[in-house]
């Protein structure tokens, strides 16, 4: 049985005390309140409610910490080289239909002195299926009491592949179709399930063979990158130079698929 540390175990006590009125709210769908926050995209009064009982849980056991949310983006902390990583819903369209595939996920990143940050510690959790994927940098990643590994398919043509679609009124539909039009011809499948963070966490564990998707931000990636990383899965950009930390591409999969994917994905 793996044991998390006091740090990972602040940030999972965190997410389930988050995650019981949001299984409420889930149960009760229809009437929820809802408020457009752009064309296709939409913030529920769950997903208000949980990122401000993710920024109280956190900080208070974590004090001076910052704090970078969705909803209410950056807040600065005392503490200069720690931040924590919030999405409170990864899903939210999922949630609003009753779909119960969507998770609260958590990360912490670390500035060092010479300027360079890493995701030292990351939680994601589905609630409705009571999935916790974890990881701590350097050891391992796991779900529930179980370590877990990226699958060994060594064959892209036998493998399904994990991709998003943008929603409406955002820029990259072009892009995302011509994507699937090529990748779809090389491999067993694709699906698109609508959440980034479990698109990650199935990938490390074997799930899934690999997960691209363009235009995300540092929240939707963040727990994820270690996920697969301590998987023993490759993260990197589409293209040949990036971060992935940052969110703008992201390329996630088993070390020996990766590079025909990237391929592909590049136009090769």
């Amino acid at each position: 049985m793996a044991l998390a540390s006091a740090l990972l175990q602040v940030m999972m006590d965190a997410v389930r005390k988050t995650a019981r009125p949001m299984l409420r709210d889930f149960g009760e769908v229809s009437n929820l309140q809802v408020s457009r926050k752009g064309p296709g995209d939409f913030v529920t009064a769950a997903d208000i409610k949980a990122e401000q009982t993710l920024f109280e849980l956190l900080t208070k056991a974590r004090p001076g910490y910052g704090f970078l949310g969705e909803e209410r983006g950056m807040v600065e902390g005392t503490d200069k080289s720690h931040t924590w990583i919030v999405d409170p819903i990864d899903g939210t369209t999922n949630f609003m239909h009753a779909m119960p595939h969507f998770a609260i996920t958590v990360a912490l990143e670390r500035k060092h002195p010479d300027g360079t940050a890493e995701i030292v510690a990351g939680v994601t959790y589905n609630p409705v299926m009571n999935e916790m994927f974890w990881a701590e940098k350097g050891k391992g990643c796991y779900l529930n009491d179980g370590r877990i590994r990226v699958a060994g398919r060594k064959d892209l043509s036998e493998s399904l592949i994990a991709t998003g679609l943008p929603f409406i009124g955002k820029t990259g539909h072009a892009q995302a179709i011509k994507d699937i039009h090529a990748v779809g011809q090389r491999v067993a499948g694709i699906r698109r399930l609508g959440s980034a963070a479990l698109d990650f966490a199935w990938v490390a564990a074997g799930r899934y063979d690999a997960y691209y998707e363009r235009n995300l931000n540092p929240w939707d990636v963040a727990a994820g990158v270690l996920f697969v990383t301590e998987a023993g899965g490759v993260v990197t950009t589409i293209d040949q130079d990036g971060d992935p930390a940052k969110g703008a591409q992201i390329l996630a999969a088993n070390p020996d698929i990766h590079t025909a994917l990237r391929k592909v994905l590049q136009g090769g």
